[in-house]
């Protein structure tokens, strides 16, 4: 019985060093540990200069490349059909840089979300029901905050740290939040994009 390799490679793998190896894009498992080593050796590229770039590649190139060292070898494709490679050059960044981006980001957020739900709330009116509602339940008009307010405000809270499962570094269940499935979401037609536009123009790293 031949030797099977099995291989597995994700869709967007992210390198910082500029020879790529087989091993740092795909996890493979083989009965022949010498075979598998020297599988796992194999250099599919070379990074021409230290500018980030995005490399498209198709698997037929990984299987011409494994069949140059062992040409009756049986692969197993379990992952992808086309995969990108995304080089990103190792760069030093000052720490208060890197906090200048954090703080930056979560101001913009805070205050974003914070207009957003303003405008929301200007828009349906809340303050206007609000005294409504108290007028007829108790029968007189409020005279600034009510409980009504305090409640909602409360509730708004709890709802959208339920909502988004996240708070500081804990989750509220092991669920991912909405954001994490969002750029999931987001990552993955990135990605389906950058194929099918290198497909289009014939430039993906294909098989000779």
């Amino acid at each position: 019985m031949s030797d099977i390799l099995y291989l597995k490679i994700a869709k967007n793998i992210e390198v910082c060093h500029k020879d790529i190896f087989l091993s740092d894009v795909a996890n493979m498992e083989c009965t022949n540990r010498e075979l598998l080593n020297k599988i796992k050796a194999i250099r599919l590229l070379k990074i021409p200069d230290q500018k980030n770039n995005r490399y498209v590649f198709s698997i037929l190139k990984v299987i011409e490349e494994i069949h140059k060292i062992c040409p009756q070898l049986e692969i197993q494709n379990l992952g992808e059909i086309d995969f990108i490679i995304d080089y990103e050059a190792p760069r030093k960044q000052s720490p208060w840089i890197r906090w200048g981006k954090f703080l930056f980001i979560c101001l913009t957020t805070f205050f974003g979300a914070g207009f957003s739900i303003l405008t929301f709330h200007n828009d349906v009116g809340v303050t206007t029901i609000f005294d409504e509602l108290y007028r007829r339940i108790l029968g007189e008009d409020a005279a600034g905050y009510t409980v009504l307010e305090i409640s909602y405000s409360i509730g708004l809270v709890a709802g959208i740290l339920l909502f988004y499962n996240h708070f500081g570094g804990k989750k509220v269940t092991t669920d991912p939040t909405p954001v994490e499935v969002e750029m999931r979401l987001y990552e993955d037609d990135i990605n389906k994009t950058l194929i099918e536009g290198v497909n289009r123009k014939d430039k993906h790293i294909e098989v000779q």
